[in-house]
């Protein structure tokens, strides 16, 4: 867009030239005759030139020595020759006067004949701009005019006639110059407003440009000028902006082949290089002139040669340009340094202009070679005025020659920057799942950087961004609670939400994680306050069952719930209106519960509209590398992971980023940007302090002389310097006082953040002054201060790593011991508190230099008391290494000597492990506590740790066994394996004792207070959970013991899930369904009357899913399972609580024929859910069921593949068959049978129905399933009897026993069984021939699961109806029961079922009469 000032360009019709001095075609003001005259008009006339016009031709005349003396002189006819002759050699595409021919005008024996220039030149454009006022322009203007442009479009007319542009004063001024002008002379003459300061700059710019631009294409064809001046420079405008046209060639000369030999008479590559070098710079420093004149206002010599004053040694170009000198002689201009020439410029202008005028001094380390490099460097300046332009004036550090650099700086990265604006966009617009996306790339690559460019975009769109960092040597398992809590503090404090915001966040988090949730307020307590609601506790049943000294284990249990509530709260932060992005910096050091999280999150089916962005050093993620195997199992279970790799910065963003810095133009930083690109590889931190070095050791430089950053080029390209960024920062630490540098080591000790206070606490009287230190780590961007408070923080892990490693090696134990020890001494109790890792950490850095047992029992004892702090706060990782650290103190103790420190370490700390997951070193660990402790007491909570770690490592064996030891020795002995005899023994005894108690008496059992009977009970418990997947001919048998110890020594909060899988052993084993029911009832009452509400899950999987199936509706139980999920997720029993949604799943597709079209979706989200919380056995379950729905849906997809890359239904099956997991063989078994039969594939039915025998259920309670794979089996004996094949009695025997099953299952529930019943008996009755009886029992199925909601038990008994109406030749009657069978199958979403029964119909269609 063509600014204002463009309305310099006046019409040359209206004006006269003349001469001052020696010059020539400067307009004047005599107005002459119209240009369309028939015979040529003076226009200028000077004592040595008068210049003609005629119509589009000028002709200029050389004069004698006097005025009016038509002979020139010979070196007057030599320059218009000169002119003649570089006009004609130069190319079109140089703008210039062209010159047509010379010969005789007017009586004058010698005249130039030239095609007229449009325009004006640069002298008069100067003199309208500045209104006739010369001086210097101001530019000093505020960040907010650089970023404006003139809206104002432009309209311009053309006339036919004369081919001219008749443009508008204000559009010239203002406007988009978009047309062309070709050759037509403007027609109106301009007024000049007063601009703007912005606008006025931008204007002086493109005419700048626009004389670079042609004085480089002059160089590039070979010619130097030698005479640029304003008065020789015409400016027009074409296409839209600025064109330059140079008028007076008389000076100038051809430049390309007259480089000087060498001795072998051929010119070098090099002789030529230096020779355009040198002979450019007349050129060059008369552009600099020129531009000084044009930016600061100057309209005549004079008044430019008050800054720019002769000088010698310039090379000026073979010319004739005096009458004493030859042709072919040198001749040297001098030019002077300026005298504060770019005073009043920009910064970055100044230097640009200062440096053509000072080309030669020896101050200079870089100068302009080429006039392009000009033109690129002002085109930058038009294109970035807000970088350009931000500087004027000298600033503090300038004048005291300091380099002030900003830590965030950013360029290039142009393809990161657009993957993670895909991902942003993919985050609003769909955003139906989480997303991940990894930065990787070596330290100090600018990583974090590169994430926060995102920031501003989403919180733009009302997004949310929250990041938090991992490091080194903190405790990694806070830092996502960290983060999440900096992110509602600065809610609360900035009040960045209105209402209309903040509340549905508020109603999100409430619905997500409920009230009442202080384990995740405690570990962000600005989520309580954002909640505006003291959340009060949950009292939950004082009667639970711990062990040694009363303690409880909610701190493992809490462990998992932790995780479960992240999730659901970053579930509820995120959403469509606001998607969230957390950013979390080297996750490389990250621990493994974090990373646990971040896999459940974005596993999530819940969490939508998000993303996560995990940066890491690449250089130190190796294959092994917990980070590496948790993004590949995000990858095999169908999660894209996009990568970004962000590497060194190119040189070209190395030169930018120097620029900018320094306020200099490109071209001008690119020698020393390729320098510092050189040493430091690219790495942006690396060069930032290389940069900042070069100005501490003088070799960068700002000069006031010139007024712009100059620098020793030399010997920065020999400057060696370290490879190592650390290294190279140490190095120049170590210039920094002394004072200064112990500053330095004692805040490295103290952490990657740090408080003042705590850092005071560190120092000795004389060691370094605080507020000098901070003030100085500031300034030289070693340290941040957060948001102007007294805590701080290192600017980049780099940074923090070069100040410690100034401490050597050989001598940062005893500091960091002596640092902590008077940290320790200095503290008061409260502040010990807060100051405690600190404390603690350091002192483990010295423990080698303890020698004092003394001394070692004390910080055993901090470290103990670190590690229960960091247990409070679900810091776990950090808790097992303080616990670990302390019991290592005391490994040279005898096992008497701090016997009770010792415990407490052993019993945190297996503790710690369990919920880390560190199960193989947990039970290394216990192993001598449990040989050494004094009394059986003392071992039962590392009995407790161990045999949950060695369930949850898969060593069940292992676990009942170790259960069965433990119960031994408190009294209860259960027998490894149970005969015949004792469990029908067993089962009378307990009958016996339970018929004698009424339900009130059961609910009046008193409260259990011997503790080892309470421990009994807990490890009863670990042993039933193990027994029922490993020997499940035991789970009676335990139940039973429960009960019985509940009715003599009292009732716990266990005893309600005891009293439940008594009465499934009931109803599935003895068919005492009247007695299962009571007791399911007598457990969930005994429940609420303890407020046992922990146990809600399990007992809810027993009850509605083992028991109540035996009385009330199937469907009845739906809801209640998934209310039976909601519960043990917030509780954190995770097992159970996925097994509820396993048990809604598997009622709805066994027991109630729910929709496949909608259930499809619950069941693959449930599946993941159940994989994310490391359920694999249900998570397994799920799968099976996924793939049956896509079985009966007629998908032809493989559902296993969506979780495991290359897993089938054969391979999982032969898998859990080698890992002796029957409960999977049985289930999946069950299936393919379930299957098969459905769709009519009856061997395969009969193939699974004799597999699934290897498989036995025992007397573990019943599901759904098992109850409906028995009426299946049923169906499939009736079926193959009725073959009539040598095994017909065995299959008929099997029917009828499945028959008189089923009759006694109706007895409990007619609602759920009595449909089955009778398709039992119309299948018995088709095999006995009992035409009526048959029809009967159809029709009653049909009737009974109409009403009783079973669409697809109805449609198999229609399709079972049909069967036998064609096989007694009733096509008609047949044809009716397809068609209502395929009815009932299209309601059940069963399009496999749907299709087989059209291809029946298909088929009776011709052979019935009435269709």
């Amino acid at each position: 867009m063509m600014d204002q000032l463009s309305l310099g360009l006046t019409n040359l019709e209206g004006l006269s030239f003349r001469r001052d001095g020696n010059g020539e075609d400067t307009p004047a003001t005599e107005e002459i005759t119209n240009p369309q005259s028939t015979s040529p008009r003076l226009v200028h006339q000077s004592s040595r030139t008068s210049i003609y016009r005629f119509q589009d031709k000028g002709i200029k005349v050389r004069l004698g020595g006097n005025l009016g003396d038509p002979q020139p002189q010979q070196w007057q006819v030599d320059r218009l020759s000169n002119e003649q002759t570089i006009s004609r050699y130069l190319p079109l595409s140089c703008k210039r006067r062209e010159v047509l021919n010379i010969g005789p005008f007017d009586g004058h024996p010698v005249a130039l004949y030239f095609k007229w220039a449009n325009g004006i030149t640069l002298k008069e454009w100067m003199r309208k701009v500045q209104g006739g006022t010369p001086g210097v322009a101001s530019f000093t203007v505020t960040q907010r005019n650089y970023n404006e442009t003139s809206h104002i479009q432009q309209n311009h007319s053309r006339s036919s006639s004369h081919n001219e542009s008749a443009i508008d004063s204000n559009l010239l001024y203002f406007g988009n110059i978009g047309h062309t002008t070709n050759s037509a002379l403007y027609t109106s003459t301009i007024k000049t407003p007063t601009p703007r300061a912005t606008d006025d700059l931008n204007v002086r710019l493109r005419a700048a440009m626009a004389i670079a631009k042609t004085l480089s294409d002059f160089h590039d064809a070979g010619v130097v000028i030698n005479n640029l001046t304003t008065e020789n420079v015409v400016l027009d405008t074409f296409e839209g902006d600025y064109v330059a046209t140079f008028i007076d060639l008389s000076e100038a000369a051809i430049f390309r082949n007259d480089a000087p030999d060498n001795q072998g008479g051929q010119k070098s590559v090099d002789d030529m290089a230096a020779f355009e070098k040198q002979i450019k710079q007349e050129d060059l420093r008369s552009l600099g002139t020129v531009l000084n004149q044009l930016f600061r206002g100057f309209q005549d010599d004079s008044a430019s040669q008050s800054v720019v004053r002769d000088n010698t040694d310039v090379f000026a170009c073979d010319r004739t340009d005096t009458p004493s000198k030859t042709e072919g002689e040198d001749v040297r201009r001098k030019r002077s340094k300026p005298t504060n020439a770019s005073e009043g410029l920009p910064i970055y202008l100044g230097s640009l202009i200062s440096t053509l005028l000072l080309t030669d001094s020896p101050a200079s380390a870089v100068n302009y070679e080429s006039a392009k490099d000009v033109y690129l460097d002002l085109k930058t300046m038009l294109e970035n005025k807000s970088r350009c332009f931000r500087k004027t004036d000298l600033d503090e550090c300038m004048v005291e020659s300091r380099l002030k650099l900003n830590t965030d700086l950013f360029y290039g990265r142009r393809v990161q920057i657009s993957m993670l604006m895909h991902l942003l966009n993919s985050v609003f617009m769909r955003g139906n799942q989480p997303s991940i996306a990894t930065i990787s790339g070596h330290p100090g690559t600018g990583k974090s950087t590169l994430a926060s460019q995102i920031k501003k975009p989403i919180q733009d769109r009302d997004g949310f961004f929250i990041e938090g960092k991992f490091h080194k040597s903190s405790c990694p398992d806070t830092v996502l609670s960290k983060a999440l809590n900096s992110f509602f503090g600065s809610i609360i404090v900035k009040g960045s939400f209105s209402g209309n915001m903040l509340m549905p966040l508020r109603w999100r988090i409430h619905d997500a994680i409920g009230s009442g949730n202080n384990l995740l307020m405690d570990v962000i307590p600005n989520l309580r306050k954002l909640m505006a609601e003291e959340t009060s506790t949950v009292q939950t049943s004082s009667n639970g069952c711990t062990l040694r000294s009363g303690r409880s284990h909610a701190i493992p249990t809490s462990s998992h719930r932790l995780k479960f509530m992240f999730c659901k709260l970053i579930g509820a932060i995120a959403c469509k209106a606001h998607p969230l992005i957390l950013f979390l910096d080297d996750l490389q050091w990250a621990d493994e519960i974090t990373l646990d999280v971040i896999r459940m999150i974005l596993t999530d089916p819940d969490v939508t509209h998000f993303l996560l962005l995990g940066a890491y050093r690449d250089n130190e993620v190796s294959l092994s590398h917990p980070l590496t195997e948790k993004l590949n199992y995000l990858k095999e279970h169908g999660k894209d992971v996009v990568p970004i790799n962000i590497g060194p910065l190119e040189k070209e963003c190395v030169n930018t980023l120097v620029s900018e810095a320094l306020c200099l133009p490109p071209n001008l930083c690119r020698p020393l940007s390729n320098a510092i690109h050189t040493k430091t590889g690219g790495i942006i931190m690396f060069l930032l302090r290389f940069l900042k070095s070069l100005n501490d050791e003088g070799l960068l430089w700002f000069s006031l002389s010139s007024q712009r950053w100059e620098f020793d080029l030399k010997k920065i390209r020999v400057k060696e310097i370290s490879a190592d960024v650390v290294q190279h920062m140490t190095l120049n630490m170590t210039r920094l006082d002394k004072n200064i540098q112990m500053g330095l080591k004692t805040a490295a000790c103290v952490g990657s953040n740090f408080d003042a206070e705590i850092l005071q606490k560190t120092k000795k009287d004389d060691d370094f002054d605080m507020k000098t230190l901070l003030e100085k780590c500031v300034e030289d961007g070693y340290l941040i201060r957060i948001d102007g408070s007294q805590q701080f923080a290192w600017a980049h892990d780099q940074v923090h790593q070069a100040a410690y490693e100034l401490i050597p090696i050989e001598k940062r134990e005893l500091f960091h011991l002596l640092l902590g020890s008077r940290l320790l001494m200095k503290s008061s109790s409260s502040e010990l508190a807060n100051m405690l890792f600190c404390v603690v950490d350091n002192m483990n850095r010295g423990v080698n230099l303890l020698e004092s047992d003394d001394q070692k029992h004390e910080l055993a004892f901090l470290n103990l008391r670190a590690g229960e702090s960091a247990l409070s706060y679900s810091a776990f990782h950090t808790a097992s290494r303080y616990l670990i650290t302390g019991l290592s103190l005391l490994e040279h103790d005898s096992w008497e000597k701090n016997y009770s420190l010792r415990m407490r370490l052993y019993d945190a700390a297996s503790e710690a492990l369990y919920v880390t997951g560190d199960f193989s070193r947990l039970i290394s660990l216990v192993q001598k506590p449990l040989k050494l402790a004094i009394c059986f007491d003392d071992k039962l909570n590392l009995y407790n740790n161990l045999v949950r770690s060695l369930a949850a490592s898969g060593q069940m064996d292992e676990g009942i066994a170790t259960c069965l030891r433990v119960l031994a020795q408190l009294g209860e002995v259960i027998p490894s394996t149970i005969s015949l005899e004792s469990y029908h023994t067993e089962t009378v005894r307990i009958k016996t004792m339970m018929q004698g108690m009424s339900d009130d008496q059961l609910l009046s059992l008193p409260v259990i207070t011997d503790t080892c009977k309470m421990a009994a009970m807990q490890f009863l418990n670990h042993l039933l959970y193990q027994a029922y997947f490993a020997k499940p001919e035991l789970s009676p048998f335990i139940s039973f013991r429960m009960v019985e110890m509940s009715i003599e020594y009292g009732v716990c909060n266990i005893t309600p899930f005891a009293f439940s899988v008594y009465g499934a052993f009931l109803v599935s084993a003895i068919n005492d369904n009247e007695g299962g029911y009571r007791m399911g009832r007598v457990a969930m009452e005994l429940m609420k009357k303890m407020n046992a509400i922990e146990i809600i899950p399990r007992l809810s999987i027993v009850i509605y899913s083992m028991i109540n199936i035996w009385k009330e509706p199937f469907q009845a139980s739906l809801s209640k399972h998934l209310e039976a999920f909601d519960i043990g997720a917030h509780r954190g029993d995770m097992e159970f609580a996925i097994s509820s949604l396993f048990q809604y799943v598997n009622m709805s597709i066994y027991g109630c024929g729910e929709n496949f079209d909608g259930l499809i979706k619950h069941i693959q989200a449930y599946s993941k859910r159940a994989l994310q919380s490391q359920q694999h056995v249900v998570g397994t379950y799920l799968i099976a069921a996924h793939q049956q729905a896509f079985d009966f849906m007629g998908v032809e997809e493989n559902a296993y593949s969506l979780y495991f890359v290359g897993m089938t239904e054969d391979s999982c099956f032969d898998t859990a068959y080698r890992n002796n997991q029957l409960s999977i063989c049985r289930y999946i078994c069950q299936k393919r049978k379930y299957v098969a039969f459905w769709t009519g594939d009856m061997d395969v039915a009969a193939k699974m129905y004799e597999l699934s025998k290897r498989f036995p259920l025992g007397s573990n309670g019943k599901i759904v399933s098992d109850l409906v794979a028995t009426f299946i089996d049923g169906l499939i004996a009736f079926y193959f009897a009725r073959k009539h094949r040598s095994d017909e009695a065995k299959w008929k025997a099997i029917g009828e026993d499945v028959m008189a099953t089923l009759e006694k299952w109706e007895e409990g529930s007619t609602w759920n069984f009595r449909n089955k019943r009778f398709l039992l008996e119309a299948e018995f009755n088709f095999l006995k021939g009992d035409h009526r009886m048959t029809m009967h029992c159809y029709m009653s199925s049909i009737k009974a699961a109409h009403a009783h909601r079973f669409n697809h038990e109805e449609g198999l008994a229609y399709e079972k109806a049909a069967t036998f109406l064609l096989h007694e030749n009733d096509h008609n009657g047949a044809l009716d029961c397809f068609r209502k069978a395929k009815k009932c199958y299209e309601a059940w979403g069963a399009h496999t079922l749907v299709a087989r029964v059209e291809m029946a119909i298909a088929v009776l269609l011709p052979l019935c009469a009435d269709t």
